[in-house]
């Protein structure tokens, strides 16, 4: 069967998660359980002791194998050792917290905090910080809606945003009575939506103009959530949605939520995951293509099919 790069890369990032579950698995019944011979299974597992987050020592994976098992050591790991910044690291830290310090708006005590930790770290960081110095980044839009947003919360304002959601493909114009701001990979105001009378939580980037209003900002009592886990946290209540996916989608398990996985005779899984917006899945079920389908919901199935369907016949025009 032919195989291109992309179809490996999914394949070797869905192996790490495989053989890190399954210390000592023969290299049989890895080969089987992804679709794949030996010999190209082999051919991953030379590739593999080449990846890593970075090329320094201990970032590297440590795979091993005698022919007829496999074995995943990587027992200096973030999770064992104490953090250290190299050179590159320690000069992207500083050169973000400079241009944090710098933006508008931000609270003067948190201002002073940033400005002493910034200062610790260009003492540990000797000669990076040296060349830190001689790079610079400007905020420009989303340093403005981040000043708007964090000046509507101290003085307690209302906000009016026109606001882009990816979702619907368009803009909507929104007041909202915004609570705080966050960061989870993008930065986020979480805010009472006077449009939808529910709490909703947007990213910067997205809004395409904002105005503090003069109304005061008043949201109804609302518990914080915790994002240590990270933004979608799925709750009990939400509907169940079931998923299907081949070896090469495996990666699937890792970057969703989900209550269950179960494991498939050919190496797949058919995971078992809650979402408060089903439809927001089929983007999902587009991206994995023939990796993977939507067993459940029915109608979230059909709908997926039907989008798929509309894509290539986009093509076929």
């Amino acid at each position: 069967m032919a195989t291109n790069a992309i179809d490996q890369t999914r394949r070797m990032l869905s192996l790490v998660t495989y053989l890190r579950e399954r210390p000592g698995a023969h290299v049989s019944d890895v080969a089987r359980a992804f679709g794949i011979s030996e010999d190209e299974l082999i051919a991953d597992l030379n590739v593999l002791p080449m990846c890593g987050t970075s090329f320094r020592g201990g970032d590297l994976l440590d795979i091993d194998t005698d022919g007829d098992r496999i074995w995943w050591h990587n027992p200096g790991s973030a999770e064992t050792e104490p953090l250290r910044l190299a050179a590159d690291e320690a000069t992207a830290l500083l050169v973000a917290a400079r241009a944090v310090a710098t933006l508008p708006g931000l609270r003067e005590g948190d201002r002073q905090a940033l400005v002493r930790a910034t200062a610790k770290l260009e003492a540990a960081a000797g000669e990076a910080a040296g060349a830190s110095s001689r790079l610079s980044v400007i905020f420009e839009s989303e340093g403005g809606v981040f000043a708007d947003v964090d000046r509507a919360i101290a003085e307690r304002r209302r906000l009016w945003l026109r606001y882009y959601s990816p979702a619907r493909d368009e803009l909507t114009e929104r007041e909202v009575d915004p609570i705080r701001l966050f960061v989870v990979g993008h930065t986020y105001v979480e805010a009472w939506c006077r449009l939808s009378e529910a709490r909703r939580t947007f990213r910067l980037d997205r809004v395409a103009e904002i105005k503090l209003l003069d109304e005061v900002s008043d949201p109804p009592p609302i518990e914080l959530r915790d994002l240590s886990a990270g933004l979608v946290q799925p709750a009990a209540e939400d509907p169940e949605v079931v998923i299907e996916v081949t070896p090469a989608g495996r990666w699937v398990a890792e970057y969703y939520p989900h209550d269950d996985a179960e494991e498939l005779a050919d190496g797949g899984l058919r995971i078992t995951l809650r979402t408060p917006d089903p439809g927001s899945l089929r983007r999902l079920a587009l991206r994995l293509g023939k990796d993977g389908r939507i067993v459940a919901p029915l109608e979230l199935a059909d709908s997926a099919r039907d989008a798929a369907r509309s894509a290539l016949a986009g093509y076929d025009a």
